[in-house]
């Protein structure tokens, strides 16, 4: 089976190519949020014959502008099963369809929300069965593994509770069993866990407080489970799950960086505004002095499907934050609400009015490192990425945010959300036609005239994912209000900076901060 998709009726888009003379254009199709779409069927091609056939997906009068996703065959081969969303992203019909002939036979089930709907994983067919599989549904709150048959119904819920299955692994091979992977309460660690699908019992099967992720063997018997946590780089163990007694150390990685001088990481759960408890992370200086005064740096994502802060090696920290941290400074991160393996309700606190939630938890962050007797609150800076680029601007100007930060970077970041892409801008604040306040307040061109700290904004100019120019755009409304901020461009960069000159634009990052903190 392969997706065809119809861009034509999408906005084309330059993209510079700078390497000939003149310079060439690359074009692009970029469907904007409340633009048109592009239109996507699936075809199933007969290796014997040669020849396709395409499903029939789009009912009569239906929107072609629908999402088919989450695509699985049944074990016989003779059905497909898709995941059909509408494009507000708030209606999913799992619906099954004819292999041979591409007919629509029924749909399985429904699910709606007020919010959004968000099938990321196809069904998992049991083994021996040609009718009974497995889906994942954040229905309930909380991801969770659901079982059913093709009639429809509803056989068993499987996992259960404020824990989140956040990867499926397998069955074994009779089929009474399931193996997943689930968050805990606090989204810090992850165990592994077994499901009997006969009798609904669950058992844990990995104790430790971490982050284990396992290879199982076809019986369901024996496992490598791969661990880490802030105190251990990485263990791997040979267990047997109905015997602890057989848990053998197979493999323990040595400490790569013994010998460096790291500072202390200190795991921190902070109060939310919204009832929520937040997942943070310090890095203090290794030569701490706690009578001393030291700048701060925030690094901030606090999107969706993006989780920063967990009970892994360095507390999920990467290298140049303790590099920063040797350089003197007290780097810190938080997941607001709106990230991931939390539960719905702490995800979706941010529909509809992106930056909102987000950015008064960054202040709780904030404000809990302004009372620590060791931060010198005149030298607090930020620096984030794509939606991190976003947070960064918007904590630099926002108007409840003013003064808080003397100096930002912003690297390849969204400044108005009508100028990102359909799928995702979408499913979390609907059309710009359906919430043109929602859209109106969080577009940081409205937000320039707060700015009273130094921006340093950086982009790729190939950027096929947050247009170059959001940037520019911006950039010229700084001008137009008289606005000095330091601009920096990686030619033919897409959006992210990779490869050798990813060092350059970390020095580039090092020397603002320490100009500027």
């Amino acid at each position: 089976a392969y997706y065809r998709m119809d861009e034509s009726m999408v906005t084309k888009y330059p993209i510079y190519v700078l390497d000939s003379m003149p310079a060439q254009v690359r074009e692009i199709r970029y469907p904007f949020s409340g633009t048109k779409s592009h239109h996507v069927t699936l075809g199933v091609y007969d290796t014997q014959s040669g020849k396709s056939i395409y499903l029939k997906t789009l009912p009569e009068g239906g929107d072609p502008e629908q999402y088919l996703t989450n695509i699985s065959w049944t074990p016989d081969d003779k059905y497909i099963l898709i995941a059909v969303l509408n494009r507000a992203q708030n209606h999913m019909w799992l619906n099954q369809y004819d292999a041979s002939s591409g007919a629509f036979v029924k749909t399985i089930f429904e699910e709606q929300n007020d919010k959004w709907v968000e099938p990321e994983h196809p069904a998992e067919f049991v083994p021996g069965s040609n009718t009974k599989f497995l889906w994942q549904s954040e229905r309930s709150g909380f991801n969770h593994l659901y079982l059913y048959d093709l009639s429809g119904k509803e056989l068993k819920q499987i996992s259960k509770g404020a824990m989140p299955v956040t990867a499926f692994y397998k069955f074994d091979d009779s089929g009474e069993n399931c193996f997943y992977q689930v968050a805990d309460e606090t989204g810090m660690n992850r165990f592994v866990f077994s499901a009997n699908l006969k009798t609904g019992v669950l058992t844990r099967l990995s104790e430790d407080e971490g982050i284990h992720n396992a290879e199982i063997n076809s019986t369901g018997e024996w496992a490598i489970d791969v661990f880490s946590n802030t105190a251990t780089p990485r263990l791997i163990y040979l267990s047997k799950w109905a015997d602890p007694a057989k848990r053998e150390i197979i493999f323990g990685a040595k400490n790569p960086l013994d010998g460096y001088q790291l500072g202390l990481t200190r795991m921190l759960t902070l109060p939310s505004p919204g009832g929520f408890t937040l997942n943070a992370r310090m890095i203090l200086p290794p030569d701490f002095n706690n009578d001393k005064k030291y700048p701060a740096l925030v690094y901030v994502y606090n999107g969706p499907h993006v989780q920063l802060v967990a009970n892994t090696w360095l507390g999920g920290a990467q290298l140049w934050m303790h590099h920063m941290a040797q350089e003197g400074y007290v780097v810190f991160v938080l997941d607001g609400r709106g990230s991931s393996n939390r539960g719905f309700d702490f995800e979706s606190a941010i529909f509809r009015h992106l930056g909102d939630a987000e950015i008064e938890d960054q202040l709780t962050g904030v404000n809990y490192l302004k009372a620590q007797t060791f931060i010198d609150n005149d030298r607090i800076g930020v620096f984030g990425w794509s939606y991190g680029g976003f947070m960064t601007t918007s904590l630099m100007t926002r108007p409840e945010a003013k003064g808080v930060f003397r100096c930002g970077v912003a690297g390849g970041p969204v400044i108005d959300w009508r100028m990102y892409e359909i799928m995702y801008t979408e499913r979390y604040m609907d059309t710009p036609q359906e919430n043109p306040e929602g859209y109106e307040r969080n577009s940081l061109f409205n937000h320039i005239d707060n700015l009273d700290g130094r921006l340093l904004m950086i982009h790729g100019t190939s950027d096929d994912v947050v247009l170059w120019q959001h940037s520019l755009r911006y950039i010229r409304e700084c001008v137009r209000k008289n606005k000095q901020i330091e601009y920096f461009v990686y030619p033919e960069h897409p959006h992210n900076v990779r490869g050798v000159d990813r060092v350059h634009l970390f020095e580039k990052i090092e020397l603002f901060i320490k100009e500027h903190l």
